[in-house]
């Protein structure tokens, strides 16, 4: 536990400094190197032709969905292509319509679920223009929504922002020095970065097998900054050439929990410092409780993959194999059951999606939890997702405390009526709704059955872990599935879609109607958001919602699965 203990102790003061430097960046103050990073977007200003004008609500989300299409029809084309582009050693065949379909949408809505192996299906020139390019602007897209949500909330006018402005200062002062500095560190530690074709080697078997070399360490950097995930390889960051030590383990960790931490301490200071602009304040009364609320979420998933993953399989017990050391089916040995349960804790907690061990192995509580955490959305994480989500069970929790105790609802000072409802109600529901009826069409359409390589319980969970993985923008996989078909390819394609773009929309118009209202001073009636005790009923109003949702379907999947194996 130690090794857990260690890697959590570094996140705390580094979330908090980052955070503050993503707050001056979000409300443009200047920051370090700022007269330097001021020159590099004044010339992209100037070459894209960039007006700095504020924008309403309205014409925000207009930019983000015009400039993602955009990226999407070039990156389509040079998927489709890319066997007649340059950068191409080792031959790559230009990808089936349907499975570039289904990857330009994942790495646009910064989910990067690979129905490939990007060693054998990618030419370099499509891993860097294409995917690491859009694990840039994906990941820039969401932050840029995410702040300019927040700022909504502060907000003296029906301003919010500039979106192109937020987009190329969140790439160039927050993703493109830290990716730099990350990749510098996985190159000292090993992991290739190189144009150079794959090497073909003899093993000390005597056996020939392919080296897949290529620009690694440049993805990996911002595979976990911009909580992406989708790996060079196949395999992802379980392999030795994506993530070669302990070392590299720990770095990845924390480039996945960074980012995510950093939105709701910067949050948390939006709100302090409106109430108090010449206080200093390290995260804020209201952006404490909401890190406290996330953290335990955090931590009581942690544990109860540890707990099970160190029980080990009792399935594996009966045939005789000692588990003493817990469940090592599907793990790396150089990182154990400790540094796998972490990993795979933080990659869905914070909707990265990236692994260092073998999900569809896990034990079935062990795979239940970041099932869960995609189920729920709220634990982080990626760029601002997980906090945008919980601000709607904020706001539902304070609608639904208010009724039971007789006071106005409102949220730093603006009142939350029945409008705003529906339109949370609606935010909520349409994330379980893409899981469970994509998950139901699967198991009752030709197209999904087919797929389905387990007929029993953990195939019902490998189904719900795809959609829920997709909707929640996660892009992990238990993998059992035989997924590259016209039929998996094309409905986790829309689950993606419809899982990035219309909670966007949705809470961006939640946030815009509260801010038009008029401001009323808090009295002693006032509900207050900043104190354990609302806290403690946000926690709870996240598990019972999410209970209350998927428990059903929970019960025909890994929770069978876990009484079927006792």
């Amino acid at each position: 536990m130690l090794q857990i203990v260690f890697v959590l102790i570094i996140y705390i003061p580094l979330v908090l400094l980052v955070g503050r430097y993503v707050y001056q960046v979000t409300m443009n103050q200047k920051t370090v190197f700022n007269s330097f990073f001021q020159k590099i977007e004044n010339i992209l200003y100037k070459i894209t032709g960039v007006k700095q004008q504020e924008m309403t609500g309205k014409q925000y989300v207009i930019a983000l969905l015009l400039s993602n299409a955009c990226m999407i029809i070039v990156s389509y084309l040079i998927l489709r292509l890319q066997k007649y582009v340059f950068l191409n050693p080792n031959q790559i065949e230009n990808m089936e319509p349907t499975l570039a379909f289904n990857t330009v949408i994942s790495f646009m809505t910064n989910t990067n679920l690979q129905h490939y192996s990007g060693e054998s299906a990618m030419s370099y020139f499509a891993q860097m223009i294409v995917i690491t390019f859009m694990m840039f602007t994906s990941a820039a897209s969401g932050y840029a929504v995410c702040m300019a949500f927040c700022r909504r909330f502060i907000a003296k006018t029906d301003r919010i922002g500039n979106f192109y402005k937020d987009f190329t200062r969140i790439i160039v002062r927050i993703l493109l020095p830290f990716s730099f500095v990350v990749a510098l560190a996985l190159v000292w530690q090993g992991v290739p970065q190189t144009l150079a074709q794959n090497q073909t080697i003899t093993t000390l078997e005597g056996k020939s097998q392919d080296l897949a070399l290529g620009p690694i360490a440049s993805m990996e950097s911002i595979k976990h900054l911009g909580t992406n995930g989708g790996g060079f390889n196949g395999a992802n960051s379980s392999t030795p050439f994506e993530n070669p030590t302990a070392l590299t383990n720990v770095i990845e960790i924390l480039s996945m929990m960074l980012l995510p931490g950093a939105c709701v301490v910067a949050f948390g200071l939006m709100i302090a410092y409106r109430k108090q602009p010449h206080k200093h304040v390290v995260i804020g009364k209201q952006g404490a409780v909401l890190f406290t609320v996330m953290g335990a979420l955090f931590l009581i998933g942690l544990t109860a993959i540890y707990i099970s993953e160190k029980a080990g399989n009792p399935l594996i017990t009966a045939l005789g194999i000692d588990q003493s050391n817990g469940s090592m089916e599907g793990k790396e040995i150089r990182f154990g059951i400790e540094q796998s349960a972490l990993f795979t804790e933080v990659t869905t907690a914070f909707t990265t999606g990236t692994i260092n061990n073998m999900h569809d192995t896990l034990t079935p509580i062990g795979g239940m939890v970041p099932l869960f955490n995609m189920m729920l959305n709220v634990v982080f994480g990626g760029k601002g997702v997980g906090l945008m989500n919980m601000m709607m069970y904020v706001l539902l929790a304070i609608f639904l405390a208010c009724l039971m105790i007789g006071r106005t609802p409102q949220f730093l000072g603006r009142k939350i009526e029945a409008k705003e409802m529906k339109f949370i109600a609606l935010c909520i529901l349409i994330h379980p709704f893409i899981i469970l009826g994509f998950s139901a069409l699967a198991v009752s359409a030709a197209g999904g059955v087919e797929g389905i390589t387990n007929p029993g319980a953990h195939g019902l969970s490998q189904i719900l872990y795809e959609y829920a993985s997709s909707a929640a923008n996660n892009g992990s996989g238990f993998e059992g599935l035989a997924d590259n078909t016209t039929f998996w390819n094309v409905t986790t394609g829309l689950a993606m879609f419809f899982g990035r773009y219309t909670s966007i929309i949705l809470q961006l118009a939640i946030a815009t109607l509260i801010a038009r209202k008029p401001e009323q001073p808090d009295s002693v009636g006032t509900l207050q958001t900043d104190t354990p005790l609302f806290g403690t009923f946000l926690f709870t109003i996240v598990l019972v919602v999410g209970a209350l949702t998927f428990l059903p379907a929970l019960t025909l999947g890994p929770i069978q699965e876990f009484l079927t194996v006792r």
